[in-house]
């Protein structure tokens, strides 16, 4: 399967999702979805009735999300799901409902836990698991999307630049871009085990995402082995295609002082190439007080594509250790589906967010890569931006 690209336009919701866009989900939903539902599912999984104290908190402990958001994820792939629903069912012999499904799958993201344990813990075999996990990736694909696109009004795209400016200064700054590692544990005898090889000597498959001051998602790139430079994966990215063509941070360019303007960037850390449109730190040990200024404000603005990414790690942990010899072209498309799951947590405004720890750590073991490639239009707007953060403005001529 080809690598997942930048999602290139937002899919409108249709009037049965706009109605739920605040997270209740559909009447036959709202019918299977009640606590005797909640209640059933628990005792199943945990051989004893969840008492009726702390039902909410338990509800969070088993699926990384509260009740409001998992009726509102039931709402967007209920049509799809149950079209295809016939014929599963437990060891007992009962039914799986659409809800079972949902939180199956659920579980099988946010735990980590292998078919094996799951299938055991909900009295399914694991290839039930594994079907209901898989169709519920499926009618993610089809109606998630809408949560994972890049701003295409004025009005949007401004309120992220002012929050981006707010964290340490940077201003018409559109996004922070960074890369993550998704282990994977491969036979010997896999005979491309090779090239999913990367200099860790990790068997691994990249991500690469554009993070706004929210730390939502707004464009990715997944698919490409791990031994694949960052620079290069953005190289070949629709995202940055569109920015070759003036199609993408095409916005209004911002005056910084007289004479010196600055257009819509996104900033990214030494693995990328200085770009016209992407902003990297100045290389060098020994560096002026003017550069090393810039470079801690960029690392301080970064911090929010780091936490981002561990947090998409944490919650939905399946992507987080090492997942046991995946099927290599399903993989992207389950990446695809953790970053739909958690832009919608952030979109539903969910306070399950408040109660995880800060975590910058998404990619252990992994040594910053060092592009070092300059595009020489790109040296004026950091020269330009890094004068302006310092309050230092050379001559006029100095940029002319």
């Amino acid at each position: 399967m080809a690598p997942i690209r930048g999602l290139k336009k937002r899919r409108k919701l249709d009037k049965k999702n706009e109605g739920n866009a605040s997270g209740s989900a559909s009447g036959s939903s709202e019918k299977e979805g009640s606590v005797d539902w909640w209640h059933d599912f628990y005792q199943r999984i945990n051989g004893f009735q969840s008492p009726s104290k702390g039902v909410v908190d338990k509800y969070k402990s088993v699926f990384k999300i509260s009740r409001k958001t998992f009726d509102y994820i039931c709402s967007l792939v209920e049509e799809n799901m149950t079209v295809k629903s016939g014929g599963i069912s437990f060891s007992n012999g009962k039914n799986l409902s659409f809800q079972d499904q949902v939180a199956i799958a659920l579980r099988r993201l946010s735990s980590g836990e292998s078919l094996m344990a799951i299938g055991d813990s909900c009295g399914l075999h694991h290839s039930t698991v594994s079907q209901v996990t898989w169709r519920f990736v499926e009618a993610m694909e089809e109606t998630g999307l809408q949560h994972l696109y890049w701003p295409s009004s004025e009005s949007e795209m401004a309120e992220i630049k002012s929050k981006f400016e707010k964290i340490r200064g940077l201003p018409n700054c559109c996004g922070v871009i960074d890369t993550t590692h998704i282990m994977m544990c491969l036979p010997t005898s896999d005979p491309t085990s090779n090239a999913w090889l990367d200099r860790e000597k990790n068997h691994s498959m990249v991500l690469q995402a554009i993070v706004d001051p929210d730390m939502r998602f707004r464009d990715i790139v997944t698919g490409w082995p791990g031994k694949m430079e960052d620079w290069l994966i953005f190289q070949s990215s629709n995202f940055n295609k569109l920015c070759d063509k003036g199609e993408r941070l095409n916005g209004k360019d911002i005056e910084l002082s007289e004479g010196s303007e600055v257009r819509e960037y996104i900033i990214g850390d030494s693995g990328y190439s200085l770009l016209p449109y992407l902003m990297t730190p100045y290389q060098g040990k020994e560096l002026s007080e003017l550069r090393a200024e810039f470079n801690k404000r960029l690392s301080a603005t970064q911090m929010v594509a780091q936490r981002a990414l561990a947090r998409l790690k944490d919650m939905w942990k399946i992507i987080q250790g090492v997942m046991w010899r995946p099927d290599k072209h399903k993989l992207p498309r389950i990446i695809l589906v953790c970053c739909l799951l958690h832009n919608i947590v952030i979109d539903l405004e969910d306070d399950v967010q408040d109660e995880m720890p800060l975590s910058y750590d998404h990619d252990s073991g992994y040594r910053q890569q060092v592009c070092g490639a300059i595009d020489i239009k790109g040296v004026y707007p950091r020269d330009a931006l890094s004068h302006y953060l310092s309050g230092k403005f050379p001559p006029e001529s100095v940029f002319a």
